[in-house]
């Protein structure tokens, strides 16, 4: 089955060659099959690129943007992004290397009226435990907001109302000319935020689809904790890069999107979860992330593997 429009799929990866692999295959499973698949590939120095070139008998056009530099997610999904819409696509379909569409799930994601002013996004199922990858944030009538941890958690309806998505968000030709490109310079774990929130900011909603499923591992030690109303989530052992890209760019983005009071409950607020979950020794860590989001210090950080 063909889309009713041109959609381009795109995500980004490095050294994952059998993930890259196994999320165009799932692609290709679609019922309803994008019109290209776009992959960058951010530096690898595996097999990733021959794995992906020695496809074939796919039902859309693959194509592999060997990046110049390790860019991370953020510049690799950018780039492919930029490259689809340049080519003419209608939308761009936004995923990770690691989540793996469902048979119907573009088919469902597709088959109500598109309203080009809508990201439409799929659910994300971590397989393990058949939760939610990350909690998701949707419209429950009278209730208002409600934080939903799986299927059975949503309220009725299809579609259902949602605050933000990154990942399996279909993104149109007419949001992306208004929102502009991703930010590449905030490399990785910021994009999935910052990105949602810009087209938020210019008027656009989110709306998730019932029965359109990512398959996408989610944090196995995922820590919630609600500060003054607010929702903060930390993944207990994260890496030093990790949780590095994830401070700095949490408080860039709380200065820039609501000021400097709240960049600073922010940073408290990560210190004080970072210290009480992981210990006394990520401080420095922190601090060093806290003071370059502060300042804007982006882009590939210095210390990155």
């Amino acid at each position: 089955m063909s889309p009713p429009l041109s959609v381009t799929a795109v995500f980004a990866t490095m050294n994952r060659a059998q993930t890259a692999v196994e999320c165009v295959l799932a692609l290709a499973r679609q019922t309803c099959q994008p019109d290209r698949v776009i992959v960058a590939d951010n530096v690898s120095n595996d097999e990733t690129i021959a794995a992906l070139e020695t496809l074939t008998g796919l039902p859309f056009e693959l194509q592999v943007l060997r990046m110049t530099e390790n860019l991370g997610n953020a510049g690799g999904v950018r780039d492919a992004m930029e490259l689809a819409f340049a080519a003419g696509a209608d939308a761009v379909w936004i995923l990770d290397d690691d989540s793996w569409p469902r048979e119907r799930t573009l088919e469902l994601m597709l088959e109500k009226e598109w309203d080009p002013r809508v990201v439409r996004h799929a659910l994300q199922v971590d397989p393990k435990t058949e939760r939610f990858t990350w909690p998701l944030m949707v419209e429950a009538g009278e209730a208002g907001w409600k934080l939903v941890w799986d299927e059975e958690g949503l309220p009725d309806g299809d579609p259902l109302k949602s605050m933000s998505s990154w990942t399996g968000a279909l993104v149109s030709k007419e949001i992306r000319a208004k929102t502009g490109p991703v930010n590449g310079d905030l490399f990785i774990r910021g994009e999935d935020e910052e990105y949602p929130w810009r087209i938020a900011r210019e008027g656009f909603a989110f709306e998730a689809i019932r029965g359109a499923i990512l398959d996408h591992p989610g944090p196995g030690n995922l820590v919630h904790w609600k500060l003054a109303g607010k929702n903060f989530f930390f993944e207990r052992g994260l890496a030093d890069w990790k949780l590095y890209y994830k401070v700095r760019n949490m408080v860039w983005l709380q200065q820039r999107a609501r000021g400097r009071f709240h960049a600073i409950i922010m940073a408290l607020a990560y210190s004080l979860i970072g210290v009480k979950v992981d210990g006394f020794s990520r401080v420095p860590l922190l601090c060093e992330a806290i003071c370059d989001g502060w300042s804007g210090r982006l882009g590939k950080w210095e210390r990155h593997p």
